[in-house]
Formats: structure tokens, sequence, C-alpha cells
């Protein structure tokens, strides 16, 4: 949503892109990947990303996860992080123990208190959109630029620590 300034900003305070505001990449983004394996893979990453930098979207006892979930990887790259995610599920699959397993995030850092820290240097409203596409340069750009809008956010996010 457009602020009520009329300036034309997200409430993270990046300007909208073609496409409009974060939400309606975030939109455009989950639609693709619906259809797209290979871009689904980055499903978690964007998720987090995409909360951490619109926390008025998110539930608040979820972003400390979300936080550390960029953080191990950014640490430990996208098969790492798909690994702790399938485990996630797996615990919590047929009558498997409930609740989230913090052991995997437990060497990072826990969401810093104060607000959201936005604007951030890497957003959504910078990703381009080409021949109806969020991956039209490929997936390693894709990829590149979802790692990059991770890196912004959690370099915002520890800011607020000092």
């Amino acid at each position: 949503m457009t602020d009520s300034s009329g300036m034309g900003r997200c409430e993270c305070g990046a300007p909208a892109g073609p496409l409009g505001e974060c939400a309606d990449y975030y939109h455009a983004i989950l639609a693709e990947e619906q259809a797209d394996p290979e871009m689904y893979r980055w499903h978690t990453p964007v998720v987090c990303a995409y909360l951490l930098q619109h926390p008025a979207r998110a539930h608040d006892k979820y972003l400390d996860g979300q936080f550390r979930l960029l953080q191990l990887y950014l640490d430990k790259g996208l098969d790492a992080l798909l690994r702790v995610a399938a485990h996630q599920v797996a615990r919590n699959r047929h009558g498997a123990r409930s609740g989230y397993d913090m052991a995997p995030l437990a060497e990072y850092a826990p969401l810093p208190r104060g607000g959201s820290p936005g604007p951030f240097r890497a957003g959504f409203c910078g990703l381009p959109f080409k021949d109806g596409s969020l991956v039209s340069d490929g997936y390693p750009a894709y990829g590149r630029r979802v790692e990059s809008i991770a890196e912004a956010t959690v370099e915002s996010w520890r800011t607020l620590t000092t």
C-alpha cells in the first residue's frame, strides 16, 4: 500500500517499482513460485526477508526465528537452509513432536529489539520484472538478488544492536 503522503513509498521506505510496492512484488513472487519448482527453492529467504522488512505484516513471535533463518542462509547457503526447513516440516508431520526446533539456529543472534530498522539498501521493489517474470534472466541472477535482499535485511536489523 502506498503511504498516505502520496509519495509512492512502501512502508519499508522503498520507492515503488514498476509492479508497485513490495507487497505487489511479494505476491508476484509467491504466484510465480507455485508454477516453478526451481524458483521455489528461494521461498524461505523471500518470506523471511519480506516479513522482516515489513514487520507490521508479520507475527511478532516468529520474527526471531525468521531473522535466525536468514543468518543461517547467509552463513551456510541455500542448501543448508533447505535442510533445516525440511527437518522442521518432518518434525511436524503425522503426529511427530510439535513445536519448532531452534537447535539448528541456536548459534545465530536473536532479533534485536527496537522496531523496524528500515529503509533497507536492497528490497523487493528493486527486483527486475521482464517478460512477465522475476526470473527472466535466470535462476542464478534471481538467487543473487534474493541473497542481496537477505543481506540488506540482516545488516539493517543488526544496526539496532549498537
